[in-house]
C-alpha cells in the first residue's frame, strides 16, 4: 500500500496464506477502488526465477522493475526461536535474496525484524546475504529504521535493506560503487527523531480516570488521536474486537504495558510494536476491552477505506496488520526511493 500511494504499479504479489491474502483483497480492494488480489500462493521456494522474469516481460513493456517484500522474520526474532537462517521460515530470507539475484530487478527493498543484524549469530548470515547481493551487482544499503521517528504511534524497530544496480548507482553519484553505507536517503524528520527518549512521556495511571493531554508531544505520536474518536464506531470493522470476559479489564491501569499479557495502552503515549496475535491485542486505554480491528489498523496508519471483510476470522486479521509495515512508514520510504530512481530515468 505505501508503495502504490507513492506511485508504483503493482504488478505481482505473493503470500502463501490463503486467509491472509483475503484480508489483502478485500482492502486493497476498497482503499484502491479497483479489484484486487494475491497474485500467487505457492511458497517462494516453488517460484522460479524464469517465471518471475517471464511475468515482467509480459507486463512491463519498460522492463524497469523491482522486488520488494519482507520473508518471514521469526527465526531472526528475539521473541522468536531464534533459529536463524537454518529455520524455516529463516531460510525464505534465503530464498528471497537468491530470487532477486537471479532475477535481476533493477532495485529491491528487503524488510526484516532488527535482530538480523543486532544479533551476532543472526549477523553474520546478514553478512553473507549482502556479499551475494553485492557480487550480483548491486549497490546496497540498510538501515534500522523506528516506525516512532517517522511519525507512527509504535515504537517498532525494523530493518530494511535497500539495493539498486550498480550501474543506476554510478549514473546517479557520477562514481562506482566502493561499498560504503550511508548513500541512500533514508527518511528523516526531525521533529521525531529519537522521540522516544526526546518527549517526556507520561508513564501510568488508574484505570478510568481524566488524564490531562500533554502540550509537547506530538499529536500524531500518540495513540489517543487515533483511538478516542467518536466517529470511529461508524466506520467499518470498529465493532470487532475480542471480548472474552476477564476481570483485568477493568483495574489494570492504564499505560501497564511491561505485562506478559493484558497489555494496556496509554491514551497519551506510542504503542509497543503491533505484534497482534491470537487474542494477545493490547488492551484499550480508557475502555474495558482489547482493541478492535480497526483501532489496530489506525495504529499502523492504514486509511480508513481500507475494508476487511466480516466473515474473515478476527484472529486472522489481527495476524494480517500486525504482520504489515506502517503504511506511512513504507509511504515515506518508497518516495524516497521514486526520487532517487527518477534521478536515474530522468538525468
Amino acid at each position: 500500500m505505501g508503495f502504490s500511494f507513492s506511485g508504483f504499479d503493482i504488478t505481482f504479489t505473493n503470500e502463501i496464506s490463503k486467509d491472509i491474502s483475503r484480508v489483502y483483497n478485500s482492502g486493497m480492494s476498497s482503499c484502491l477502488d479497483k479489484e484486487v488480489s494475491i497474485t500467487c500462493n505457492e511458497s517462494i521456494e516453488d517460484i522460479s526465477s524464469s517465471d518471475i522474469t517471464e511475468m515482467v516481460n509480459i507486463k512491463n513493456q519498460n522492463q524497469f522493475w523491482g522486488v520488494i517484500g519482507g520473508p518471514p522474520c521469526p527465526d531472526f526474532s528475539v521473541g522468536g526461536k531464534n533459529k536463524g537462517h537454518q529455520g524455516e521460515n529463516g531460510k525464505l530470507t534465503e530464498t528471497f535474496v537468491n530470487l532477486i539475484c537471479n532475477t535481476r530487478p533493477n532495485f529491491f527493498v528487503i524488510e526484516n525484524v532488527k535482530g538480523l543484524v543486532k544479533t551476532k549469530k543472526h549477523k553474520e548470515f546478514f553478512d553473507r546475504m549482502i556479499g551475494l547481493l553485492e557480487d550480483s551487482g548491486y549497490a546496497v544499503d540498510f538501515k534500522v529504521l523506528n516506525a516512532l521517528d517517522l511519525g507512527v504511534p509504535q515504537d517498532r524497530e525494523r530493518i530494511f535493506i535497500l539495493g539498486v544496480t550498480k550501474t543506476i548507482y554510478k549514473k546517479v553519484f557520477k562514481v562506482e560503487f566502493s561499498g560504503e553505507r550511508g548513500w541512500f536517503y533514508w527518511p528523516c524528520y526531525e521533529r521525531y527523531v529519537n522521540a522516544k527518549y526526546k518527549y517526556v512521556w507520561p508513564t501510568t495511571n488508574e484505570f478510568g480516570i481524566d488524564i490531562e493531554k500533554p502540550s509537547s508531544i506530538p499529536q500524531e505520536l500518540m495513540v489517543g488521536t487515533y483511538l478516542l474518536d467518536n466517529e470511529l464506531k461508524n466506520i467499518p470493522n470498529s465493532n470487532e474486537f475480542f471480548n472474552p470476559r476477564s476481570s483485568k479489564f477493568s483495574f489494570i491501569e492504564e499505560g501497564d504495558d511491561k505485562r506478559k499479557s493484558f497489555k494496556r495502552l496509554h491514551r497519551w503515549r506510542y504503542s509497543p510494536t503491533i505484534a497482534y496475535g491470537n487474542n494477545e491485542v493490547h488492551l484499550h486505554p480508557t475502555l474495558e476491552r482489547r482493541l478492535s480491528v480497526r483501532e489496530a489498523l489506525r495504529l499502523q496508519t492504514v486509511p480508513d477505506n481500507f475494508v476487511i471483510n466480516e466473515d474473515i476470522s478476527l484472529t486472522v486479521k489481527f495476524k494480517a496488520i500486525g504482520n504489515g509495515v506502517p503504511v506511512k512508514m513504507s509511504s515515506l520510504l518508497a518516495s524516497n526511493l521514486s526520487y532517487f530512481l527518477k534521478q536515474y530515468l530522468y538525468s
